[in-house]
C-alpha cells in the first residue's frame, strides 16, 4: 500500500475493513457466521477501531470476539456502547447521531440511518439497542460514507456538502433500501465513488449489483462492484 493511502476491503454483506499504514478499522465486522465472507475470524489481523452500525446480530458480528483479542475501540452510540461495555467489558467510545469526534486516525461524523437497533438475546428478548446510525468516517484525505442499515431518507442530502469520496450503500431491499431508492440515495449524496452492499447474503435480499451499477453509470456516478474479499485502494 502506498503511502497515505487507505485501502478498503469487503468482507461480504456490510461489512467492511479500513487500513492504512498505521490503523486498521473494521466496520459491522459480521464474519464468522456471515455465509459469503470468505475470510476466516482467525485470519483477522490486529484491529484498533471497531465501527457498528446498530444492534442487529448481522452487524455486531463478531466485535467482541475481536475487541477482547486485539483491545479493540468499538464505536457506536452511547445506547449500544454501554451495553456492550456492561456486558462484555470491552473498550467503547460512544456518540451520538450529528456528533463529531476527532480520534487519531482522523475525524468521525455519526449519521441518522432509517432502521432499527434492537439486540436479540440468546433467549429472544430483545433489548433496546438506541438508534441505528451511520458514518462519515475521514482518514488520510479521503471520505467514506457507510450507510448502515438503512432506507431512503431526505437526511442524505445534507451530506452532499460533506464531499464524500466513496458512499457505501445498502440495496438488498426488504431491511433496507432497494436499488430505486440506493439510486436517488446516491444523487442525494453526491459522492465521487459508490459501493453497494447489504445484498445477495440470503435469497431475502437478492439484487441486481450490475443492473445498480448500469443506472448509476448513466447518471455519471461511478459504481465499483466489489466481491467478498475483494480490496481496493482510495
Amino acid at each position: 500500500m502506498r503511502q497515505n493511502k487507505v485501502s478498503l476491503t469487503f468482507f461480504g454483506h456490510a461489512a467492511f475493513q479500513l487500513e492504512t499504514e498505521e490503523f486498521r478499522i473494521l466496520i459491522d465486522p459480521f464474519i464468522s457466521q456471515n455465509p459469503v465472507c470468505l475470510v476466516k475470524l482467525e485470519d483477522i489481523k490486529k484491529v484498533d477501531y471497531i465501527f457498528i452500525t446498530h444492534g442487529h446480530g448481522d452487524h455486531v458480528g463478531d466485535a467482541v470476539e475481536i475487541a477482547k483479542k486485539y483491545n479493540s475501540t468499538v464505536v457506536a452510540t452511547f445506547e449500544l456502547s454501554t451495553y456492550l461495555s456492561k456486558r462484555f467489558d470491552i473498550s467503547t467510545h460512544p456518540m451520538h447521531i450529528g456528533g463529531r469526534f476527532e480520534f487519531p486516525f482522523g475525524v468521525v461524523k455519526m449519521t441518522p440511518a432509517l432502521h432499527g437497533s434492537g439486540i436479540v438475546e440468546e433467549d429472544g428478548n430483545i433489548i433496546y439497542g438506541g438508534n441505528p446510525c451511520g458514518f462519515v468516517i475521514s482518514i488520510n484525505g479521503q471520505k467514506i460514507y457507510h450507510a448502515g442499515d438503512t432506507g431512503l431518507t431526505t437526511d442524505m442530502k445534507l451530506l452532499a456538502d460533506e464531499g464524500i469520496d466513496v458512499a457505501l450503500l445498502p440495496i438488498g431491499g426488504n431491511y433496507v433500501m432497494d436499488i430505486e431508492d440506493a439510486i436517488f440515495a446516491a444523487k442525494f449524496v453526491s459522492p465521487r465513488k459508490v459501493i453497494p452492499m447489504h445484498y445477495n447474503t440470503w435469497e431475502i435480499i437478492k439484487a441486481d449489483a450490475e443492473q445498480f451499477k448500469k443506472r448509476l453509470d448513466e447518471i455519471n456516478i461511478e459504481c465499483i462492484l466489489l466481491n467478498p474479499g475483494e480490496t481496493i485502494e482510495l
